[in-house]
C-alpha cells in the first residue's frame, strides 16, 4: 500500500522566513518555490540520502490545518547520526526543545523540537535506517560512497 515517504508538509505563516530558516540548518536551498515571483506560498527541499521532500505551506492553504492547533498530532523523524548534536544545533538556531534526546534501546535515540514556525521536527537515530540505505543506495547515496573512496 504505502510504497515510500513522498512529501513533509510544515505550516509557517511567514513561508520566507521558514525557507531561510530551513535552508540554514539544513545546509541547502529550496529547489522548488511557487509562485515562482514575489513572496513565496510553498517551497521544497531535498533532504538526505534518499532525497525526501521537505515542503513548507503557507497556513492559508493548509485546509483543516488551518485551525490553531499546531502540529496536528503528527510528529515525523528524520534519520540523524548523532540526535544530541543535531538537538543542539536546532536548538542554537532558535528551535524550542519538545522532547529530550530519549534512548529507545537498541541503537535507536529520540528528540524532538518545534521549529520556530510551530511545528515538531522529529530527530532519529535508527539501526535500521542505515541497514536499509547500506543494502539499497540511492543515487545520492552511492555518489557520497564513491567519493569518499
Amino acid at each position: 500500500m504505502f510504497t515510500g515517504l513522498t512529501n513533509v508538509n510544515y505550516i509557517a505563516d511567514d513561508v520566507a522566513a521558514a525557507a531561510q530558516w530551513y535552508a540554514r540548518v539544513l545546509g541547502v536551498e529550496p529547489y522548488f518555490v511557487r509562485p515562482e515571483t514575489g513572496p513565496p506560498g510553498y517551497v521544497e527541499f531535498r533532504v538526505g540520502d534518499a532525497q525526501d521532500e521537505l515542503a513548507i505551506m503557507d497556513r492559508r492553504y493548509a485546509g483543516p490545518l488551518r485551525s490553531g492547533d499546531r502540529g496536528a498530532g503528527v510528529l515525523v523523524y528524520w534519520h540523524v547520526e548523532d540526535v544530541a548534536a543535531v538537538l543542539r544545533a536546532l536548538v542554537e538556531a532558535k528551535a524550542t526543545e519538545y522532547d529530550p534526546v530519549v534512548d529507545r534501546g537498541s541503537g535507536f535515540s529520540t528528540a524532538s523540537v518545534v521549529d520556530p514556525f510551530g511545528n515538531l521536527l522529529g530527530l532519529m537515530h535508527s539501526p535500521h535506517y542505515r541497514e536499509v540505505s547500506a543494502s539499497s543506495p540511492t543515487p545520492a547515496t552511492a555518489a557520497r560512497r564513491a567519493a569518499a573512496r
